[in-house]
C-alpha cells in the first residue's frame, strides 16, 4: 500500500519542487558552461575561511579543497558545470531521478561546507525531502516508465543468465 505522500495527487506537489529545482540546477550549471567557469577563485576563497577564531571551514575540508580539489582543477571545472546541468535536466524529466537528488545533495553539502550559504541550505532541504518521498518524487516523470522496463530487462537477463 503506497503512503499518503506517495499517491499520484501528492505527487503533483512533489513533482513541482522537483521541477523548480531542477530549473535552479540547470540555470547554474548552464550559466557556467556558457559563460566560463573557474572554479579556482572559489577554492583559495574556501580554503582562506578555514583560518581565525571561528572558521567557515573545517580545517579537514581545507584540507581536502587544497590537497584534492586545486591540483585538479581542470577536472573540478568541468564537472561542476556538467553536473549541475545533468542533474537539472534529470530533475525536471523526472529521469534517474534518485541518483539526481543524491548529486544534487552532495553539492550542496559541499558548496555549504566550503563556506558558501547562498541558496545551498533551500536547495539540500528540498532534496532531502524530495528524497523521503520516494515514489511520489517520480511518479509524474519519466522514472514511473523507465524504472519498471529496466527492472523487467534486468530480471530478463537474470533468468536468461541462470537457464
Amino acid at each position: 500500500m503506497k503512503k499518503w505522500y506517495q499517491t499520484p495527487q501528492v505527487a503533483v506537489i512533489w513533482t513541482i519542487a522537483r521541477v523548480w529545482l531542477g530549473l535552479q540546477w540547470l540555470q547554474a550549471g548552464w550559466g557556467k558552461i556558457t559563460g566560463g567557469f573557474d572554479a579556482g577563485g572559489f577554492l583559495q576563497g574556501a580554503i582562506a575561511k578555514a583560518g581565525g577564531d571561528h572558521p567557515a571551514v573545517q580545517g579537514w575540508y581545507a584540507d581536502f579543497l587544497q590537497n584534492v580539489a586545486a591540483p585538479n582543477i581542470d577536472l573540478f571545472n568541468v564537472l561542476i558545470p556538467w553536473g549541475e546541468t545533468l542533474v537539472g535536466l534529470g530533475l525536471i524529466l523526472g529521469a534517474a531521478t534518485i541518483p539526481a537528488l543524491i548529486a544534487a545533495a552532495f553539492m550542496n553539502l559541499n558548496f555549504l561546507l566550503a563556506g558558501t550559504t547562498s541558496t545551498n541550505p533551500i536547495l539540500y532541504t528540498v532534496a532531502v525531502v524530495l528524497l523521503f518521498a520516494g515514489s511520489g518524487a517520480t511518479y509524474w516523470g519519466v522514472d514511473r516508465f523507465a524504472v519498471p522496463y529496466l527492472k523487467a530487462a534486468i530480471n530478463k537477463k537474470a533468468v536468461a543468465n541462470k537457464a
